[in-house]
């Protein structure tokens, strides 16, 4: 379903980020691009050391960038800001990480670590009203409100990710970024953490950028994919779109490597290696290019024209 004609809340523009200093400097994103729809489920795909983690945390700020802007709401909030906005953003977007063993503090209560951005933010509320605040935020994920005086060591993975939700769920943001939300969990507990984060934006109004390297997940939860490698988007359309007819060779890699639940089908599957030796780009470079609306895809002129003649098929 796509959400293409509503209102941008995310705009990221041109963005660069860069890693070490000017001898060993590694641009980690080059020139990255894209607009996420208020109310929609963006991905951003790719296989481990792409990037994607990389523009997640950029957005946030953790990350610095070396180029480029982030827009949200109309407002910069790329580069140096006023605390008013560092507060509002603050609030307003959250992160989710992927490790729910790691990003907890294993030396903080429940309680603490889901009330701690409150803390900073909302210094008017009283202890009894933070209280009730995480009791809810508690429920909301499927958790009892006890649990609140536990520690992270006393739960499993999936509970520790719904901790990690509901401690972004406290703050009432807008946009929330989900980086790998459940790569670390078993693969009984991963469609419920999915399941949950579907009825929270249903029910909030959210708008998710959604990280992940399998594509099998991305399509159960995305409205749109962005495809990475290296750095740069090589892909970016609506999901259904993308999986019908996948342009770029790196996408089409991606979608072969996706194991296929009939024996007999997998079998027969012809299995796509990406060579990036196969672009000729020494003289004809490679242009981001609206193929078919909503559609965009890199690639030189040569490549495009390919593209297109598929398209059309």
């Amino acid at each position: 379903m796509s959400k293409s004609l509503g209102e941008v809340l995310v705009s990221v523009r041109n963005m660069e980020v860069t890693f070490g200093s000017r001898r060993n400097k590694f641009v980690a994103v080059k020139g990255v691009s894209f607009d996420i729809y208020k109310g929609e489920t963006f991905g951003l795909v790719g296989e481990s050391g792409s990037g994607k983690t990389t523009i997640g945390r950029a957005i946030i700020r953790i990350n610095p960038m070396s180029d480029g802007e982030v827009i949200y709401k109309g407002q910069r909030i790329s580069g140096k800001i006023s605390k008013e906005l560092d507060k509002k953003v603050t609030q307003q977007i959250q992160m989710i990480f992927q490790d729910p063993m790691a990003s907890l503090n294993e030396r903080a209560k429940v309680d603490y670590i889901v009330s701690e951005g409150l803390i900073n933010v909302r210094p008017d509320l009283t202890r009894e009203q933070r209280a009730e605040m995480v009791s809810k935020a508690l429920l909301e994920v499927g958790l009892l409100p006890e649990f609140a005086s536990r520690f992270p060591h006393e739960f499993s993975g999936g509970q520790r990710q719904r901790i990690g939700i509901a401690r972004s769920l406290i703050m009432e943001p807008e946009f929330i970024i989900a980086d790998e939300p459940i790569s670390a969990l078993d693969v009984s507990i991963r469609a419920q953490v999915l399941n949950l984060l579907s009825r929270l934006q249903k029910e909030r109004g959210l708008t998710y950028l959604f990280i992940a390297h399998d594509l099998s997940v991305m399509r159960f939860i995305c409205d749109r994919i962005a495809v990475i490698h290296k750095g740069v988007i090589v892909e970016l359309s609506e999901t259904e779109k993308l999986f019908e007819h996948p342009l770029h060779p790196y996408t089409r890699a991606l979608l072969s490597a996706i194991p296929l639940p009939d024996p007999d089908s997998e079998k027969r599957k012809i299995l796509e290696i990406y060579d990036p030796t196969q672009h000729h780009y020494e003289t004809d470079k490679p242009v981001w290019t609206e193929i078919e609306p909503g559609h965009f895809v890199m690639g030189n002129q040569e490549e495009l024209e390919r593209y297109r003649a598929r398209l059309q098929a």
